[in-house]
Protein backbone atom coordinates (compact mmCIF):
# COMPACT_ATOMS: atom_id res chain seq x y z
CA UNK A 1 0.00 0.00 0.00
CA UNK A 2 0.64 3.67 -0.37
CA UNK A 3 1.03 5.44 1.67
CA UNK A 4 2.38 3.06 4.50
CA UNK A 5 -0.14 2.99 6.99
CA UNK A 6 0.80 3.82 10.49
CA UNK A 7 0.48 0.33 11.82
CA UNK A 8 -0.20 -2.71 10.15
CA UNK A 9 -0.49 -6.50 11.76
CA UNK A 10 -1.09 -9.69 10.00
CA UNK A 11 -4.13 -11.87 10.85
CA UNK A 12 -3.07 -15.17 9.91
CA UNK A 13 -5.23 -17.92 8.51
CA UNK A 14 -7.75 -15.49 7.74
CA UNK A 15 -8.93 -14.31 4.51
CA UNK A 16 -11.75 -12.61 3.36
CA UNK A 17 -13.35 -13.29 0.15
CA UNK A 18 -16.06 -10.86 -0.85
CA UNK A 19 -19.39 -13.19 -1.91
CA UNK A 20 -22.00 -12.67 -4.26
CA UNK A 21 -24.53 -11.73 -1.90
CA UNK A 22 -22.41 -8.75 -0.38
CA UNK A 23 -23.50 -5.79 1.58
CA UNK A 24 -22.15 -2.37 2.56
CA UNK A 25 -23.09 -1.21 5.81
CA UNK A 26 -23.22 2.36 7.26
CA UNK A 27 -24.08 4.20 10.62
CA UNK A 28 -23.76 7.82 9.82
CA UNK A 29 -25.61 9.10 6.77
CA UNK A 30 -23.04 11.20 5.72
CA UNK A 31 -20.73 8.56 4.75
CA UNK A 32 -23.77 7.83 2.13
CA UNK A 33 -21.69 9.47 -0.61
CA UNK A 34 -18.59 7.19 -0.15
CA UNK A 35 -20.74 4.02 0.52
CA UNK A 36 -22.95 4.35 -2.52
CA UNK A 37 -19.58 5.84 -4.83
CA UNK A 38 -17.25 2.54 -3.81
CA UNK A 39 -20.81 0.10 -4.12
CA UNK A 40 -21.16 1.50 -7.71
CA UNK A 41 -17.64 0.66 -8.53
CA UNK A 42 -17.92 -2.67 -7.34
CA UNK A 43 -20.95 -3.33 -8.91
CA UNK A 44 -18.86 -2.59 -12.27
CA UNK A 45 -15.82 -4.22 -11.65
CA UNK A 46 -17.58 -7.93 -9.89
CA UNK A 47 -21.04 -7.85 -11.32
CA UNK A 48 -22.81 -8.04 -8.00
CA UNK A 49 -25.63 -6.39 -7.04
CA UNK A 50 -23.94 -4.85 -3.76
CA UNK A 51 -27.02 -2.87 -1.53
CA UNK A 52 -26.20 -0.54 0.62
CA UNK A 53 -27.72 -0.25 4.09
CA UNK A 54 -28.27 0.71 7.30
CA UNK A 55 -26.24 -1.09 10.34
CA UNK A 56 -23.88 -4.03 9.76
CA UNK A 57 -22.72 -5.41 6.27
CA UNK A 58 -20.30 -7.58 4.79
CA UNK A 59 -18.00 -4.53 4.43
CA UNK A 60 -18.92 -2.14 7.48
CA UNK A 61 -18.43 1.49 7.80
CA UNK A 62 -18.77 3.15 10.87
CA UNK A 63 -17.78 6.93 12.39
CA UNK A 64 -18.28 5.52 15.93
CA UNK A 65 -14.67 5.67 16.29
CA UNK A 66 -13.13 7.58 19.38
CA UNK A 67 -11.75 11.37 18.50
CA UNK A 68 -8.28 10.51 18.83
CA UNK A 69 -8.24 9.01 15.27
CA UNK A 70 -8.73 13.24 14.52
CA UNK A 71 -10.27 14.12 11.26
CA UNK A 72 -8.35 11.73 8.99
CA UNK A 73 -7.54 8.57 10.66
CA UNK A 74 -9.59 5.37 10.76
CA UNK A 75 -9.13 1.51 11.77
CA UNK A 76 -9.45 -1.11 8.94
CA UNK A 77 -10.03 -4.84 9.58
CA UNK A 78 -10.56 -7.10 7.02
CA UNK A 79 -10.92 -11.42 8.14
CA UNK A 80 -12.77 -14.18 6.83
CA UNK A 81 -16.52 -13.19 8.24
CA UNK A 82 -16.22 -9.23 6.59
CA UNK A 83 -14.40 -6.33 6.39
CA UNK A 84 -14.80 -3.11 8.79
CA UNK A 85 -13.56 0.20 8.86
CA UNK A 86 -14.39 2.43 11.47
CA UNK A 87 -13.49 6.25 11.79
CA UNK A 88 -14.38 9.37 13.96
CA UNK A 89 -15.60 11.47 10.82
CA UNK A 90 -16.69 10.58 7.62
CA UNK A 91 -13.39 12.10 5.85
CA UNK A 92 -11.74 9.08 8.01
CA UNK A 93 -13.61 6.79 6.39
CA UNK A 94 -12.83 8.02 2.53
CA UNK A 95 -9.42 7.45 3.85
CA UNK A 96 -10.35 4.20 5.20
CA UNK A 97 -12.08 2.97 1.72
CA UNK A 98 -8.85 4.52 -0.57
CA UNK A 99 -6.88 2.07 1.69
CA UNK A 100 -9.38 -0.84 1.42
CA UNK A 101 -9.65 -0.07 -2.43
CA UNK A 102 -5.84 -0.60 -2.53
CA UNK A 103 -6.36 -3.78 -0.12
CA UNK A 104 -8.29 -5.62 -3.57
CA UNK A 105 -7.06 -6.99 -6.89
CA UNK A 106 -6.28 -4.17 -8.74
CA UNK A 107 -8.93 -4.96 -11.29
CA UNK A 108 -11.81 -4.46 -9.21
CA UNK A 109 -10.64 -1.14 -10.42
CA UNK A 110 -11.73 -1.83 -13.85
CA UNK A 111 -14.59 -0.51 -15.99
CA UNK A 112 -15.86 -3.92 -16.58
CA UNK A 113 -16.61 -6.86 -15.16
CA UNK A 114 -13.68 -9.30 -13.87
CA UNK A 115 -13.35 -12.93 -12.81
CA UNK A 116 -13.06 -13.08 -9.17
CA UNK A 117 -12.09 -14.50 -6.62
CA UNK A 118 -12.13 -11.24 -4.62
CA UNK A 119 -9.71 -12.03 -2.05
CA UNK A 120 -8.14 -9.93 0.46
CA UNK A 121 -5.08 -11.49 3.10
CA UNK A 122 -6.04 -10.78 6.56
CA UNK A 123 -5.06 -7.36 8.33
CA UNK A 124 -5.64 -5.19 10.72
CA UNK A 125 -4.69 -1.58 10.53
CA UNK A 126 -4.67 2.04 12.60
CA UNK A 127 -3.89 4.96 10.41
CA UNK A 128 -3.27 8.43 10.59
CA UNK A 129 -1.37 11.14 8.43
CA UNK A 130 1.97 12.61 9.74
CA UNK A 131 0.87 15.71 8.42
CA UNK A 132 -2.23 17.80 7.84
CA UNK A 133 -1.22 19.22 4.12
CA UNK A 134 -0.64 16.60 1.50
CA UNK A 135 -0.61 18.84 -1.89
CA UNK A 136 -0.40 18.66 -5.71
CA UNK A 137 0.08 21.84 -7.73
CA UNK A 138 -1.27 22.13 -11.15
CA UNK A 139 -0.26 24.95 -13.30
CA UNK A 140 -3.19 25.91 -15.66
CA UNK A 141 -2.16 28.68 -16.64
CA UNK A 142 0.93 28.11 -18.81
CA UNK A 143 -1.20 25.57 -20.54
CA UNK A 144 -5.34 25.31 -19.21
CA UNK A 145 -6.56 22.19 -18.52
CA UNK A 146 -10.56 21.89 -19.05
CA UNK A 147 -12.72 21.05 -15.78
CA UNK A 148 -13.00 17.59 -17.46
CA UNK A 149 -8.65 17.47 -17.58
CA UNK A 150 -8.53 18.80 -13.67
CA UNK A 151 -11.22 16.01 -12.41
CA UNK A 152 -9.36 13.43 -13.77
CA UNK A 153 -6.11 14.95 -12.27
CA UNK A 154 -8.07 15.68 -8.99
CA UNK A 155 -9.26 11.09 -9.17
CA UNK A 156 -5.87 10.13 -9.44
CA UNK A 157 -4.52 12.24 -6.44
CA UNK A 158 -6.87 11.34 -4.39
CA UNK A 159 -6.37 7.47 -4.84
CA UNK A 160 -2.68 8.47 -2.30
CA UNK A 161 -4.52 10.43 -0.14
CA UNK A 162 -3.50 13.89 -1.31
CA UNK A 163 -5.91 16.23 0.43
CA UNK A 164 -4.99 19.47 -1.14
CA UNK A 165 -5.20 20.99 -5.14
CA UNK A 166 -3.40 23.95 -5.39
CA UNK A 167 -4.44 25.33 -8.50
CA UNK A 168 -1.72 28.49 -10.01
CA UNK A 169 -4.48 30.50 -12.00
CA UNK A 170 -2.58 32.99 -13.09
CA UNK A 171 0.52 33.59 -14.66
CA UNK A 172 2.49 35.53 -17.40
CA UNK A 173 1.16 33.39 -19.97
CA UNK A 174 -2.78 33.22 -18.97
CA UNK A 175 -5.61 34.20 -16.74
CA UNK A 176 -7.51 31.69 -15.63
CA UNK A 177 -10.71 32.50 -13.29
CA UNK A 178 -13.69 34.46 -13.92
CA UNK A 179 -13.21 37.79 -12.17
CA UNK A 180 -16.56 39.58 -12.63
CA UNK A 181 -15.06 43.40 -11.71
CA UNK A 182 -12.39 43.39 -14.33
CA UNK A 183 -13.79 40.71 -17.13
CA UNK A 184 -11.54 41.73 -19.55
CA UNK A 185 -8.49 39.61 -17.57
CA UNK A 186 -10.24 36.50 -18.61
CA UNK A 187 -11.74 37.33 -22.16
CA UNK A 188 -8.70 38.82 -23.50
CA UNK A 189 -5.74 37.64 -20.91
CA UNK A 190 -7.19 33.80 -20.87
CA UNK A 191 -6.81 33.89 -24.72
CA UNK A 192 -3.91 32.48 -25.26
CA UNK A 193 -1.82 29.68 -24.06
CA UNK A 194 2.60 28.28 -24.44
CA UNK A 195 2.92 28.43 -27.86
CA UNK A 196 0.46 30.66 -29.21
CA UNK A 197 -2.59 28.24 -29.22
CA UNK A 198 -5.92 29.00 -27.59
CA UNK A 199 -6.45 29.29 -24.13
CA UNK A 200 -9.45 29.33 -22.49
CA UNK A 201 -10.97 29.74 -18.36
CA UNK A 202 -13.07 28.74 -15.58
CA UNK A 203 -16.64 30.34 -15.40
CA UNK A 204 -17.65 31.10 -11.99
CA UNK A 205 -19.68 27.67 -12.24
CA UNK A 206 -16.76 25.88 -13.70
CA UNK A 207 -14.61 26.56 -10.69
CA UNK A 208 -17.29 25.87 -8.44
CA UNK A 209 -17.70 22.88 -10.10
CA UNK A 210 -13.95 21.88 -9.43
CA UNK A 211 -14.15 22.74 -5.88
CA UNK A 212 -16.74 20.80 -5.63
CA UNK A 213 -15.32 18.09 -7.04
CA UNK A 214 -12.50 17.95 -5.14
CA UNK A 215 -14.33 18.28 -1.65
CA UNK A 216 -16.41 15.27 -2.72
CA UNK A 217 -12.88 13.82 -2.63
CA UNK A 218 -11.63 15.27 0.56
CA UNK A 219 -9.06 17.50 -1.23
CA UNK A 220 -9.60 20.84 -0.48
CA UNK A 221 -8.63 23.59 -3.56
CA UNK A 222 -6.13 26.09 -2.92
CA UNK A 223 -6.05 29.25 -5.51
CA UNK A 224 -3.47 30.90 -6.37
CA UNK A 225 -3.68 34.55 -8.00
CA UNK A 226 0.75 35.17 -8.70
CA UNK A 227 1.57 38.77 -7.80
CA UNK A 228 3.81 41.48 -8.24
CA UNK A 229 5.49 39.42 -11.12
CA UNK A 230 4.12 36.45 -13.39
CA UNK A 231 1.62 39.27 -14.13
CA UNK A 232 1.86 39.77 -18.02
CA UNK A 233 -1.65 38.34 -18.72
CA UNK A 234 -3.39 40.79 -16.27
CA UNK A 235 -1.12 43.77 -17.61
CA UNK A 236 -2.14 43.02 -21.07
CA UNK A 237 -5.93 43.05 -20.23
CA UNK A 238 -5.64 46.40 -18.37
CA UNK A 239 -3.41 49.43 -19.37
CA UNK A 240 -3.89 50.72 -16.08
CA UNK A 241 -2.07 48.70 -13.55
CA UNK A 242 1.57 48.99 -15.76
CA UNK A 243 3.70 52.09 -14.98
CA UNK A 244 3.17 54.32 -17.96
CA UNK A 245 -0.95 52.72 -18.64
CA UNK A 246 0.84 50.90 -21.51
CA UNK A 247 -0.10 47.17 -21.88
CA UNK A 248 2.34 44.65 -23.25
CA UNK A 249 1.33 42.27 -25.61
CA UNK A 250 0.00 39.05 -24.79
CA UNK A 251 2.53 36.73 -23.92
CA UNK A 252 3.24 33.39 -25.42
CA UNK A 253 6.98 32.16 -24.41
CA UNK A 254 8.19 30.61 -21.35
CA UNK A 255 10.72 33.10 -19.68
CA UNK A 256 9.90 34.61 -16.03
CA UNK A 257 11.07 37.46 -14.29
CA UNK A 258 10.25 40.28 -16.77
CA UNK A 259 6.66 41.55 -15.66
CA UNK A 260 5.23 43.31 -12.76
CA UNK A 261 2.34 45.27 -11.43
CA UNK A 262 3.22 49.18 -11.00
CA UNK A 263 3.49 48.92 -7.29
CA UNK A 264 2.93 52.45 -6.14
CA UNK A 265 -0.22 53.38 -7.99
CA UNK A 266 -3.46 52.67 -6.17
CA UNK A 267 -5.56 50.87 -8.62
CA UNK A 268 -3.29 48.15 -8.33
CA UNK A 269 -4.54 47.40 -5.08
CA UNK A 270 -7.65 48.11 -6.09
CA UNK A 271 -7.80 45.49 -8.41
CA UNK A 272 -6.05 43.20 -5.83
CA UNK A 273 -9.11 44.01 -3.45
CA UNK A 274 -11.71 43.03 -6.31
CA UNK A 275 -9.72 39.80 -7.64
CA UNK A 276 -9.11 38.55 -3.95
CA UNK A 277 -12.72 39.37 -3.15
CA UNK A 278 -14.55 37.72 -5.70
CA UNK A 279 -11.66 34.24 -5.69
CA UNK A 280 -12.02 33.98 -1.45
CA UNK A 281 -16.37 34.32 -1.99
CA UNK A 282 -15.73 31.24 -4.78
CA UNK A 283 -13.24 29.29 -2.69
CA UNK A 284 -14.40 27.37 0.71
CA UNK A 285 -10.81 26.44 1.72
CA UNK A 286 -8.91 28.71 4.33
CA UNK A 287 -6.24 29.38 2.13
CA UNK A 288 -5.40 32.10 -0.57
CA UNK A 289 -1.90 31.53 -2.53
CA UNK A 290 -0.76 35.60 -3.39
CA UNK A 291 1.71 34.03 -4.98
CA UNK A 292 5.24 36.64 -4.66
CA UNK A 293 8.10 34.74 -5.98
CA UNK A 294 10.45 35.64 -8.78
CA UNK A 295 9.54 39.26 -8.95
CA UNK A 296 12.52 40.44 -10.87
CA UNK A 297 11.82 43.26 -12.37
CA UNK A 298 10.01 44.65 -9.11
CA UNK A 299 12.80 46.73 -7.27
CA UNK A 300 12.95 45.08 -3.87
CA UNK A 301 12.32 47.78 -2.09
CA UNK A 302 9.32 48.07 -4.18
CA UNK A 303 8.50 44.80 -3.78
CA UNK A 304 8.99 44.59 0.38
CA UNK A 305 6.36 47.85 0.52
CA UNK A 306 4.13 45.64 -2.11
CA UNK A 307 3.06 42.37 0.12
CA UNK A 308 1.79 43.63 3.10
CA UNK A 309 -0.52 45.45 1.20
CA UNK A 310 -1.09 42.00 -0.74
CA UNK A 311 -1.65 40.02 2.21
CA UNK A 312 -3.63 42.44 4.34
CA UNK A 313 -6.12 42.27 1.11
CA UNK A 314 -6.44 38.63 1.51
CA UNK A 315 -6.57 38.64 5.24
CA UNK A 316 -9.05 41.33 4.86
CA UNK A 317 -11.44 38.98 2.95
CA UNK A 318 -11.52 36.69 4.95
CA UNK A 319 -8.48 33.93 3.87
CA UNK A 320 -4.79 33.02 5.53
CA UNK A 321 -2.20 33.81 3.80
CA UNK A 322 -0.14 31.33 1.78
CA UNK A 323 3.06 32.54 -1.09
CA UNK A 324 6.20 31.38 -1.98
CA UNK A 325 9.31 31.91 0.20
CA UNK A 326 10.26 35.37 -0.96
CA UNK A 327 7.09 36.95 0.73
CA UNK A 328 9.12 36.17 4.13
CA UNK A 329 11.71 38.75 3.22
CA UNK A 330 9.30 40.94 4.79
CA UNK A 331 6.56 41.19 7.26
CA UNK A 332 3.91 38.07 7.39
CA UNK A 333 0.20 38.53 9.41
CA UNK A 334 -0.25 36.14 11.40
CA UNK A 335 -1.52 32.88 9.75
CA UNK A 336 0.67 32.39 7.11
CA UNK A 337 2.00 29.64 5.06
CA UNK A 338 5.19 29.90 3.61
CA UNK A 339 5.65 27.57 0.49
CA UNK A 340 9.33 26.35 0.34
CA UNK A 341 10.29 25.69 -2.96
CA UNK A 342 14.32 25.85 -2.97
CA UNK A 343 16.49 23.70 -3.91
CA UNK A 344 18.43 23.00 -0.28
CA UNK A 345 20.02 26.20 -0.87
CA UNK A 346 21.17 28.89 1.68
CA UNK A 347 19.70 31.79 0.70
CA UNK A 348 15.88 29.53 0.41
CA UNK A 349 16.55 28.23 3.61
CA UNK A 350 17.11 32.09 5.38
CA UNK A 351 14.19 32.81 4.06
CA UNK A 352 11.72 29.84 4.93
CA UNK A 353 13.82 30.15 8.95
CA UNK A 354 12.88 34.00 8.58
CA UNK A 355 9.49 32.78 7.82
CA UNK A 356 8.99 30.99 11.13
CA UNK A 357 10.62 33.27 13.24
CA UNK A 358 7.85 35.27 12.96
CA UNK A 359 5.61 32.56 13.31
CA UNK A 360 4.67 31.41 9.41
CA UNK A 361 4.31 27.55 8.91
CA UNK A 362 5.39 25.61 5.98
CA UNK A 363 4.54 23.28 3.12
CA UNK A 364 8.00 22.05 1.65
CA UNK A 365 8.40 21.76 -2.63
CA UNK A 366 12.09 21.30 -2.85
CA UNK A 367 12.28 21.90 -6.67
CA UNK A 368 15.69 19.29 -6.71
CA UNK A 369 13.29 16.67 -4.71
CA UNK A 370 9.37 17.46 -5.49
CA UNK A 371 8.94 19.01 -8.98
CA UNK A 372 7.24 17.03 -11.24
CA UNK A 373 8.16 19.09 -14.34
CA UNK A 374 11.35 18.08 -14.24
CA UNK A 375 12.55 15.45 -16.38
CA UNK A 376 13.38 11.89 -14.94
CA UNK A 377 16.72 11.42 -16.76
CA UNK A 378 18.56 12.97 -19.77
CA UNK A 379 16.42 11.37 -21.62
CA UNK A 380 12.87 12.12 -20.65
CA UNK A 381 11.36 14.03 -23.32
CA UNK A 382 8.64 15.77 -21.52
CA UNK A 383 10.12 18.41 -18.49
CA UNK A 384 12.85 20.33 -17.35
CA UNK A 385 15.79 20.16 -15.82
CA UNK A 386 17.01 23.55 -14.25
CA UNK A 387 16.49 22.11 -10.69
CA UNK A 388 18.28 18.51 -11.44
CA UNK A 389 16.56 15.44 -13.09
CA UNK A 390 14.47 14.02 -10.47
CA UNK A 391 14.58 10.28 -10.58
CA UNK A 392 11.96 8.70 -8.51
CA UNK A 393 14.57 7.69 -5.80
CA UNK A 394 15.45 11.65 -5.71
CA UNK A 395 11.81 12.69 -5.46
CA UNK A 396 11.13 10.19 -2.46
CA UNK A 397 14.59 9.81 -0.51
CA UNK A 398 14.14 13.41 1.45
CA UNK A 399 12.68 14.07 5.09
CA UNK A 400 10.65 17.12 5.90
CA UNK A 401 11.27 16.96 9.04
CA UNK A 402 15.20 17.98 8.22
CA UNK A 403 14.68 19.96 4.96
CA UNK A 404 15.11 23.24 6.23
CA UNK A 405 17.62 23.57 9.47
CA UNK A 406 16.80 24.73 12.81
CA UNK A 407 13.20 24.52 12.16
CA UNK A 408 11.08 22.88 14.60
CA UNK A 409 8.58 20.16 13.74
CA UNK A 410 5.52 22.11 14.38
CA UNK A 411 6.35 24.68 11.94
CA UNK A 412 6.05 22.43 9.34
CA UNK A 413 2.02 21.80 7.72
CA UNK A 414 3.31 19.16 5.45
CA UNK A 415 4.74 18.56 1.61
CA UNK A 416 3.38 19.39 -1.67
CA UNK A 417 4.07 18.62 -5.27
CA UNK A 418 3.89 20.99 -7.90
CA UNK A 419 3.58 20.70 -11.52
CA UNK A 420 4.57 23.61 -13.95
CA UNK A 421 3.10 22.97 -16.98
CA UNK A 422 5.67 24.76 -19.84
CA UNK A 423 6.20 21.33 -21.70
CA UNK A 424 2.77 19.96 -20.19
CA UNK A 425 -0.26 20.54 -23.00
CA UNK A 426 -3.09 16.87 -22.18
CA UNK A 427 -3.70 14.94 -19.37
CA UNK A 428 -1.27 11.80 -21.00
CA UNK A 429 1.92 14.05 -20.09
CA UNK A 430 0.88 15.14 -16.99
CA UNK A 431 0.27 11.26 -15.94
CA UNK A 432 3.83 10.85 -17.06
CA UNK A 433 5.33 13.16 -15.10
CA UNK A 434 3.22 12.95 -12.02
CA UNK A 435 3.39 9.08 -12.14
CA UNK A 436 5.26 7.02 -10.57
CA UNK A 437 6.67 9.93 -8.34
CA UNK A 438 3.48 11.55 -6.84
CA UNK A 439 2.81 8.48 -4.43
CA UNK A 440 5.74 9.27 -2.79
CA UNK A 441 5.41 12.73 -2.12
CA UNK A 442 2.20 11.39 -0.93
CA UNK A 443 3.69 8.84 1.47
CA UNK A 444 6.28 11.77 2.91
CA UNK A 445 3.46 13.60 3.87
CA UNK A 446 1.41 10.96 5.51
CA UNK A 447 3.70 7.83 6.62
CA UNK A 448 5.27 8.22 9.52
CA UNK A 449 9.15 8.86 9.32
CA UNK A 450 9.70 5.48 10.26
CA UNK A 451 8.26 3.90 7.59
CA UNK A 452 9.98 5.77 5.17
CA UNK A 453 12.47 3.27 3.32
CA UNK A 454 13.10 3.51 -0.61
CA UNK A 455 13.98 -0.22 -0.76
CA UNK A 456 10.60 -1.35 0.71
CA UNK A 457 8.73 1.52 -0.58
CA UNK A 458 10.39 0.54 -4.36
CA UNK A 459 8.77 -2.78 -3.74
CA UNK A 460 5.61 -1.49 -2.90
CA UNK A 461 5.40 1.08 -5.49
CA UNK A 462 5.94 -2.04 -8.62
CA UNK A 463 2.67 -3.22 -7.20
CA UNK A 464 0.73 -0.20 -8.38
CA UNK A 465 1.68 -0.97 -12.06
CA UNK A 466 -1.02 -3.24 -12.60
CA UNK A 467 -3.78 -1.00 -11.17
CA UNK A 468 -2.39 1.94 -13.04
CA UNK A 469 -2.77 -0.32 -16.19
CA UNK A 470 -6.30 -0.52 -15.50
CA UNK A 471 -6.97 3.27 -14.75
CA UNK A 472 -5.47 3.81 -17.98
CA UNK A 473 -2.45 6.13 -16.61
CA UNK A 474 0.34 6.97 -18.63
CA UNK A 475 2.64 6.31 -16.06
CA UNK A 476 6.77 5.86 -16.52
CA UNK A 477 7.93 2.99 -15.73
CA UNK A 478 10.71 4.08 -14.23
CA UNK A 479 13.83 1.43 -14.71
CA UNK A 480 15.11 1.79 -11.04
CA UNK A 481 11.46 -0.21 -9.89
CA UNK A 482 11.02 -3.95 -11.45
CA UNK A 483 7.47 -3.30 -12.14
CA UNK A 484 4.80 -6.27 -12.14
CA UNK A 485 3.73 -7.95 -14.90
CA UNK A 486 0.89 -6.20 -16.58
CA UNK A 487 -2.49 -7.29 -15.76
CA UNK A 488 -4.93 -8.38 -18.03
CA UNK A 489 -8.85 -7.48 -17.75
CA UNK A 490 -11.46 -9.60 -19.40
CA UNK A 491 -12.85 -8.00 -22.58
CA UNK A 492 -13.57 -9.57 -25.96
CA UNK A 493 -10.52 -9.23 -27.48
CA UNK A 494 -8.59 -9.82 -24.01
CA UNK A 495 -6.00 -6.92 -24.68
CA UNK A 496 -4.23 -5.19 -21.65
CA UNK A 497 -5.32 -2.12 -20.36
CA UNK A 498 -2.72 0.74 -21.05
CA UNK A 499 -3.26 3.74 -22.68
CA UNK A 500 -2.17 7.16 -23.15
CA UNK A 501 -5.57 8.41 -23.52
CA UNK A 502 -7.81 9.44 -20.08
CA UNK A 503 -11.10 7.75 -22.01
CA UNK A 504 -9.09 4.77 -22.58
CA UNK A 505 -10.75 3.18 -19.15
CA UNK A 506 -12.81 5.04 -16.76
CA UNK A 507 -10.98 6.22 -13.42
CA UNK A 508 -13.03 4.87 -10.66
CA UNK A 509 -13.31 8.34 -8.83
CA UNK A 510 -14.85 10.01 -12.05
CA UNK A 511 -17.08 7.32 -12.51
CA UNK A 512 -18.16 5.96 -9.06
CA UNK A 513 -17.30 8.54 -7.04
CA UNK A 514 -19.01 11.44 -8.63
CA UNK A 515 -22.14 8.88 -9.70
CA UNK A 516 12.89 32.14 -18.53
CA UNK A 517 10.91 29.65 -18.41
CA UNK A 518 11.40 27.76 -15.61
CA UNK A 519 14.33 26.58 -16.71
CA UNK A 520 16.74 28.87 -14.76
CA UNK A 521 14.80 29.36 -11.83
CA UNK A 522 11.70 28.27 -10.07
Amino acid sequence: MIPQPTAQQALPDETFTLPSDATIGLDDPSAQPIADRFAAQLRTSTGFALPVQEGAGTITLSTSGPDSLGAEGYELRADASGVSITAYTAEGLFRGVTTLRQLLPAKADADSAQDGPWEIAGTTISDSPRYGYRGMMLDVSRHFFTVDQVKRVIDLISLYKVNRLHLHLSDDQGWRIQVDSWPNLTVYGGSKQVGGADGGSYSKAEYAELVQYAADRYITVVPEIDTPGHTNAALASYPELNKGDQAPDLYTETEVGFSSFAIDKDVTYEFLDDVFREVAEQTPGELLHLGGDEAHSTPHSEYLAFVPKAAELVVKHGKRVMGWHEIADGPLPAGTVVQYWGTEDPKAQVLAQKAVEQGATLVLSPANRAYLDMKYDANTELGLDWAGLISVEQSYNWNPATLVPDVPASAIDGVEAPLWTETVDDVSKIEYLVFPRLPGIAELGWSAESALDWSAYRERLAEQGPRWEVLGVNFYRAPEIDWRQELRTRSSSQAVVSSTSCSATVCWCATSLSGASRTSSR
